[in-house]
C-alpha cells in the first residue's frame, strides 16, 4: 500500500458553553461496526507496508532484546508462612510459573541461594511445588493477563483472577495447591485487587460499574455460589475508586475509597471478617490519606500519612480504637521531602520519600516510648532507583530492597535492620558484553519561560557519543497523575544506546519528581505547563548540542500521549519524529461525556469541562485533536489497543485521521486483542518493543548497525 486510508468524513457537530466544534470521524467510535474494524485493518496494513523497510531492523533487534535476557531464570525467593514464593521463567515459554519450596525452619529469613544456571535445564528449589503456570493458564488465548493472587493463611489454597481479552475485568478462580485443581468457585467480571481473610474462609473483591470505575466490594465465602456474595461497601460518587487490602500484621482488613485529591479509609478486625467496617477519618476534600497498622511500644496504633494542611504530607499516630482522637506527631511536614508510603512490621517501621528529585528509603526500630528515629539508607550513584519490595512479613527482621538506576540493572538486596548489613541476593543478569563502565548517566537543567528549573536525566554511551557533535536522541514525558519517571536501567535500551543514540527524561511539571507542587503546577488550569516543559527541555537539548531538531525523537504513553499530541501542535519544528502509546488525544471530547470509563474520575485531575466553561476554554485550547493546524508536523506513529479501557483506540484514530487532512506523515497500529498495556507475552512485548525501536532509530537518523556510526 502506498496511499494511506482516508476515513470517511460524517460530521457531527459538539457545542458546549457556546462553542461548536465539528468532529468529522467520531463515527469510528463504534467498535462494532464492520466498518470501523475495516478501517482499522487498513490502517494496520498500511503501518505495515510503510515499515516494511524496517523489518530487518526490527529482527535485529528483537535478537538483540532476546539475546541479552536471561530466558530461564529464577527470581528471588520471598518468604510468606512456611515456604519460600518464587517466579521461574523458562526459554521458549512467554510467560512465569508461579512456584513455592519449603522453608528449612522457623528461624529462616535467609532466601535459598539459586541453582547455578545450566544451559537447557530449568532451575528450580528442592521441594519444588508449582502454585501457577501461566504458560498453561494462556493456552488458547490470545491475550492473557494474571491480576490479583493470593495464598489462603494455611497455605493451601491459592486465588487468582485472570483477564483474558485486555479489558481489566477478570475472572477470580480458587485453586488447591497440593492437587491443582480448581474448586468450582468462579466470580466473573471482577476488578484488581482480591484477597483472602486470615481465616481463609472468605474472598474479598471489588466490580466494577458501566465506566469500569471500582464501586463495590464484596465478600463470598468459599464454597459457596457467587450468586449468594454480600456486598459490604459500596461507593456512590463516580469521583471514588474502591479497594480492599489487609495490613501486614493480619489484624485488620481495610476499604479504601479514593478519588484523585481526597481518600477515606474503614477498618475492620480481621478476626470477625463478617462484621461491620469502621470509618477512621470521614472524608474531607481535597484531604488524601494512607492507613498502616503498627505496635509502637507496646500499643496498637495506626500510623497515618496525610496531607491536611501539610502539602508534601506527613505521619502521624492515632489509637486503634479511636482514631479520630489525638494525634501524635511522628515524621513533620517538610517543604523539601515528599513523603511517600510508610510500612510497618513488628520490630521497625520503614518510610518511602523523595528528596531532590529521587527516591529515598529510611529505617527506624520501634522505640520503648512509641517514637521514631528514622535512618536513610545511603546509596553512591548520583541518579537511581530504590524502593521497599516484596515484604510480606509481619515478624521479618530484614527488609527487602529493589535498587536500580539508567547503567546498573536491577538489583534485589536484603537490608538487616538490626545491624545494618546489606545483602546483595541478585543482579539482574545482561548476557553478552555489557560494560556499565561505558555509560554516562547526568542530570540535565532546562530552564522554563517562567523561571522554573526543569530536571533531565540522560543516559548515553560516552564512547559514541561526542561532545558538540549532535547525537540521535529520544526524549521521553509523561507528566501527569504525580506520576515520577525514575531512573532504571532497560536491556532492550541498550538496543539504542548502542546505535550511539541519547535517551533523556524529560521531568516535567505534572509528574511527581520534585513534591506535591510540582505535580500541583502541572494538572487542570496549569497543564500547559507539562507540554512547555516538555518544549523546553527539548530546546535545551539543542542548545546545548547535544541533539538537533533532525535527529530528536519524542515520545510519550497514556496521559504522555496527550503531552505528545500538544508538544506536535506547539513545536513540530523541534522534532523529527513522535511515538504517542496509547496516547489521549481526544482528551476534550473524552472528558466531556461523564459515560465514559473514568471521566468523572478524572475531573479532578484535568478539571470539569461539562459544568465549568473556564475549563472547557483551557481545555479547547490544548486538546490535540482539536487543535491540528495546516502545519509542517514531523512523522508520527500513534499505537493503540482495541480493548483498552483507560484510553479508547478511538483517540488515536481521530488524532491520524485529522494529521492526514492536513499532509501528516502519521501511522497508527491497532492491537485487535490487547488492552491498555499492550501485548501480552515477553516475546510479543519484545517484538512490539523492537517495532517502536526500528522506527525511533529510523526516524532520529541512527546507524541501523548497532555500531554507533551516525548517518550523514
Amino acid at each position: 500500500m502506498t496511499t494511506p486510508p482516508r476515513a470517511a468524513r460524517k460530521p457531527q457537530q459538539r457545542s458546549f458553553h457556546n462553542d461548536v466544534f465539528t468532529d468529522d470521524y467520531d463515527w469510528l467510535r463504534d467498535k462494532d461496526s464492520p466498518d470501523v474494524i475495516a478501517h482499522l485493518e487498513a490502517e494496520n496494513a498500511f503501518t505495515d507496508a510503510r515499515t516494511a523497510h524496517l523489518s530487518l531492523l526490527q529482527e535485529q533487534v528483537f535478537e538483540e532484546i532476546k539475546g541479552r535476557t536471561q530466558e530461564t531464570d529464577l527470581s528471588v525467593p520471598v518468604r510468606q508462612g512456611k515456604w519460600w514464593y518464587y517466579t521461574r521463567t523458562v526459554e521458549g515459554q512467554s510467560y512465569g510459573i508461579h512456584c513455592r519450596a519449603p522453608i528449612a525452619g522457623q528461624g529462616d529469613w535467609t532466601p535459598p541461594v539459586l541453582p547455578e544456571q545450566v544451559p537447557g535445564v530449568t532451575p528450580g528449589l528442592p521441594g519444588e511445588q508449582i502454585v501457577l503456570d501461566d504458560n498453561a493458564e494462556a493456552a488458547g488465548h490470545e491475550f492473557y493477563s494474571l491480576g490479583s493472587t493470593d495464598v489462603s493463611g494455611d497455605s493451601s489454597r491459592l486465588l487468582y483472577a485472570v483477564d483474558a481479552e485486555g479489558d481489566e475485568r477478570y475472572t477470580i478462580r480458587v485453586r488447591t495447591i497440593a492437587t491443582g485443581e480448581n474448586l468450582a468457585d468462579e466470580i466473573p467480571n471482577t476488578g484488581e485487587g482480591a484477597l483472602f481473610d486470615p481465616s481463609g474462609r472468605y474472598i474479598f473483591y471489588t466490580t466494577v460499574d458501566d465506566a469500569w470505575r471500582p464501586d463495590t466490594v464484596w465478600r463470598h465465602e468459599v464454597g459457596t455460589a457467587a450468586s449468594a456474595d454480600v456486598s459490604v461497601f459500596h461507593e456512590p460518587d463516580e469521583r471514588f475508586w474502591v479497594g480492599i487490602g489487609l495490613t501486614r500484621s493480619r489484624r485488620f482488613l481495610l476499604i479504601e475509597a479514593g478519588s484523585s485529591v481526597t481518600t477515606e479509609t474503614r477498618l475492620l478486625d480481621a478476626a470477625d471478617p463478617t462484621g461491620d467496617f469502621a470509618l477512621v477519618w470521614p472524608r474531607r476534600d481535597g484531604v488524601e490519606y494512607d492507613v498502616e497498622h503498627a505496635v509502637l511500644g507496646g500499643e496498637d496504633v495506626l500510623l497515618i500519612v496525610h496531607n491536611d494542611n501539610a502539602v508534601n504530607f506527613e505521619l502521624v499516630s492515632v489509637s486503634v480504637t479511636d482514631p479520630q482522637g489525638g494525634k501524635r506527631m511522628l515524621l513533620p511536614h517538610d517543604a523539601a521531602v515528599r513523603l511517600e508510603s510508610i510500612d510497618a512490621f513488628r520490630d521497625f517501621v520503614v518510610a518511602e520519600y523523595r528528596r531532590d528529585g529521587l527516591t529515598r528509603v529510611a529505617v527506624a526500630p520501634s522505640m520503648a516510648g512509641g517514637g521514631l528515629d528514622f535512618t536513610e539508607l545511603a546509596f553512591e550513584e548520583p541518579l537511581y532507583s530504590v524502593g521497599t519490595s516484596a515484604n510480606p512479613e509481619w515478624e521479618q527482621p530484614t527488609i527487602r530492597l529493589g535498587y536500580t538506576s539508567f547503567v546498573t540493572a536491577s538489583t534485589v538486596y536484603d537490608h538487616v535492620v538490626a545491624t545494618g548489613e546489606r545483602h546483595l541476593l541478585k543482579q539482574q543478569p545482561v548476557l553478552g558484553r555489557y560494560d556499565p563502565s561505558l555509560f554516562e548517566q547526568r542530570r540535565e537543567w532546562a530552564t522554563a519561560a517562567d523561571g522554573t528549573r526543569v530536571p533531565i536525566s540522560l543516559v548515553y554511551r560516552r564512547d559514541l557519543v561526542a561532545a558538540g557533535k549532535p547525537a540521535p536522541t529520544l526524549l521521553y514525558g509523561y507528566g501527569s497523575y504525580e506520576i515520577s519517571i525514575d531512573p532504571s536501567f532497560s536491556i532492550a535500551r541498550l538496543s539504542l544506546l548502542d546505535r550511539g543514540m541519547i535517551l533523556a527524561i524529560a521531568h516535567v511539571r505534572g509528574g511527581g519528581e520534585l513534591g506535591r507542587l510540582w505535580y500541583e503546577n502541572g494538572k487542570k488550569l496549569h497543564k500547559r505547563n507539562s507540554f512547555t516543559d516538555f518544549i523546553d527541555c527539548a530546546q535545551h537539548l539543542i542548545d546545548a548540542g547535544y541533539t538537533a531538531p533532525d535527529r530528536l525523537v519524542a515520545e510519550g504513553r497514556s496521559a504522555g500521549g496527550l503531552l505528545m499530541g500538544a508538544v506536535a501542535n506547539l513545536a513540530p519544528e523541534l522534532f523529527s519524529g513522535i511515538l504517542a502509546g496509547v496516547p489521549f488525544v481526544d482528551a476534550l471530547t473524552s472528558i466531556l461525556d461523564p459515560s465514559l470509563p473514568l471521566t468523572v474520575i478524572e475531573w479532578d485531575e484535568w478539571g470539569d469541562p461539562l459544568h465549568d466553561p473556564e475549563v472547557y476554554a483551557y481545555m479547547r485550547g490544548y486538546s490535540p485533536v482539536e487543535n491540528v493546524h495546516d502545519t509542517h508536523y514531523p512523522r508520527v506513529l500513534a499505537v493503540t489497543s482495541l480493548n483498552d479501557t483507560r484510553v479508547l483506540y478511538v483517540e488515536p484514530a481521530k488524532w491520524v485521521a485529522r494529521l492526514r487532512d492536513v499532509g501528516a506523515d502519521a501511522l497508527l497500529k491497532t492491537e485487535m486483542s490487547a488492552g491498555h498495556g499492550g501485548v501480552s507475552g515477553r516475546y510479543s512485548r519484545w517484538r512490539e518493543t523492537a517495532f517502536d525501536f526500528a522506527w525511533i532509530i529510523d526516524a532520529a537518523r541512527a546507524h541501523p548497525s548497532g555500531e554507533g556510526a551516525l548517518t550523514a
